[in-house]
């Protein structure tokens, strides 16, 4: 019996060092393919080429683009570990993405007011079924069109904003377990929730998303199980077949557009996760005076409205 254990718990340990030794091995390899692909930019960007298409569809949801995500933060962060300032700069940097894409695109929700008011005038004042738009040849589609295309609308201000929300410290939070806790304490909790959570779900809902978009683009369809070999066989009879269709015949017939947004919205997630950690990291390395150092918030002009500045 314990010969049974003793050989368990090898087998156990072999197989995590197993694992840490391929982590090893595809961060190393990781700049060799970052080196490869923009020295070799013809073999994935060359879209006159079918077999160029089909690597950028293979390696836009492979383990190697992932180590090199990876890597590259991690190469930042070990110089970060040294480097406060460099770190904060990286931090605010980041967080002026989230920022300013969700800045540009929240004003997607007075689009969709402006629009819903002028279908319900249309079809209730002027009892116009089409909107026309341009001049000389406009482009003309009926309020159907319109009307399902609302839902666009707020899948930009879900998609692109999301991370926006974080930075400004807008998600509910349940702090039960996390508020008593001292403030390094918590930094650690973010740390780890970073890495444990936020990386594997944004890396996952990418890869599958990745093929889940490409589906809907070309033909024959890729799938995330599909070798490369096997893959790069099916571009003799690659073509190009973008959804148009709608749910009704007249309705919206650009659904392709949310497959790419749910692919934008785990890129803007993953670098989040990342910027996240390094902001706990700092607050945690130099303390409480840190605590939300370079943070940029909106707050209201009353002060008495203005937004908490630890964001809970």
């Amino acid at each position: 019996m314990e010969e049974q254990d003793s050989a368990g718990v090898l087998d156990a340990l072999l197989a995590i060092g197993q694992g840490l030794w391929w982590v090893i091995q595809n961060i190393g390899m990781a700049y060799y393919n970052f080196a490869y692909a923009l020295t070799h930019p013809g073999q994935w960007l060359d879209w006159s080429n079918k077999e160029s298409i089909l690597n950028f569809v293979y390696y836009g949801g492979s383990v190697e683009l992932f180590f090199v995500a990876f890597t590259l933060f991690l190469t930042i962060f070990v110089v970060g570990i040294f480097s406060n300032g460099f770190l904060w700069r990286v931090t605010q940097g980041f967080e002026a993405l989230a920022n300013g894409v969700g800045r540009f695109f929240a004003w997607a929700a007075l689009l969709m007011v402006l629009q819903q008011v002028v279908i319900v005038f249309m079809q209730r004042i002027f009892a116009w079924n089409s909107i026309s738009i341009g001049i000389g040849i406009p482009l003309e589609y009926n309020l159907l069109w319109y009307a399902e295309g609302l839902k666009f609308y707020n899948a930009l201000l879900v998609c692109l904003c999301l991370t926006y929300t974080f930075v400004q410290g807008g998600h509910v939070r349940v702090d039960l377990l996390y508020a008593p806790l001292s403030f390094r304490a918590r930094r650690m909790v973010d740390m780890i929730g970073s890495m444990i959570f936020m990386i594997p779900v944004a890396t996952v809902i990418w890869m599958y998303s990745w093929f889940f978009m490409w589906r809907h683009l070309i033909i024959p369809k890729p799938s995330a199980t599909d070798q490369y070999d096997r893959l790069i066989r099916k571009a003799r009879a690659l073509r190009w077949n973008v959804e148009t269709e709608g749910v009704s015949g007249d309705g919206f017939n650009a659904y392709f557009l949310f497959k790419i947004l749910i692919v934008v919205m785990m890129g803007l997630i993953f670098i989040q996760a990342w910027t996240f950690f390094y902001r706990s990291f700092l607050e945690w390395k130099e303390g409480e005076e840190s605590e939300n150092k370079l943070l940029d918030q909106d707050i209201l002009t009353n002060d008495e409205d203005a937004l908490p500045a630890s964001g809970h």
